[in-house]
């Protein structure tokens, strides 16, 4: 049976905290680069930067253009996919990253919602460059911790780069899927930022002086 059951574009099952993405079709990267958009290009930095072996890196990248990463699942903090390697067995592996407490979100949202073109920006799955710096939301060199059930100790080994790779693609289509890795679904960010930008433009009328 063929591995590869979905192409690229096809829309995820997904409740608000747990999404799944089905496996996506053999495709190498033009140039190399598998982000196409600046926050999908921070998360490849981010593991690159700080990856001890080069040459892992070069063949995780080769296994995600190969289509050897299953499904992946995103819940908070975690990336799950089952990879395949040289062994007839796919190993299980997954990558961590911390979730944003109350008050990061509460900076994020506040300078997501400091401007209408930020919310009309992320509501057409684009990230402003303004919110790049906000509240941590992009991880950094580190920020990334792989762990993989293979034997190989590496970090990351080629099958925990592989997912990362390919989860990168995932971040350039949706980058509400970066948003649940820090800890907050889609359908609970929008309604936030539905809420606070209702009551930002309630304040302004309020405030504005009456018609003569």
């Amino acid at each position: 049976m063929n591995r590869v059951r979905a192409a690229r574009g096809t829309a995820p099952r997904h409740d608000d905290r747990r999404r799944s993405f089905p496996q996506v079709a053999p495709r190498e990267a033009p140039d190399g680069r598998f982000a196409a958009t600046w926050w999908g290009n921070a998360w490849v930095e981010a593991l690159e930067d700080a990856a001890l072996d080069p040459a892992r890196l070069a063949r995780g990248k080769a296994y995600a253009g190969r289509g050897h990463v299953d499904a992946i699942t995103v819940t908070p903090g975690r990336v799950v996919a089952y990879v395949h390697g040289s062994r007839p067995r796919p190993y299980r592996t997954e990558i961590r990253m911390r979730t944003l407490g109350d008050d990061g979100w509460e900076e994020f949202l506040d300078g997501a919602t400091a401007r209408p073109d930020h919310i009309a920006a992320l509501l057409d799955k684009d990230v402003p460059h303004a919110l790049e710096a906000v509240a941590g939301l992009l991880p950094a060199p580190g920020d990334l911790v792989p762990d993989c059930s293979c034997p190989d100790d590496g970090y990351p080994c080629k099958h925990a780069a592989a997912l990362c790779y390919q989860a990168a693609r995932l971040l350039d289509e949706d980058p509400f899927v970066l948003f649940l890795m820090r800890g907050r679904g889609e359908q609970e960010l929008l309604a936030e930022l539905t809420r606070r930008n209702a009551a930002r433009s309630a304040a302004e009328t309020a405030a504005a002086p009456p018609p003569m």
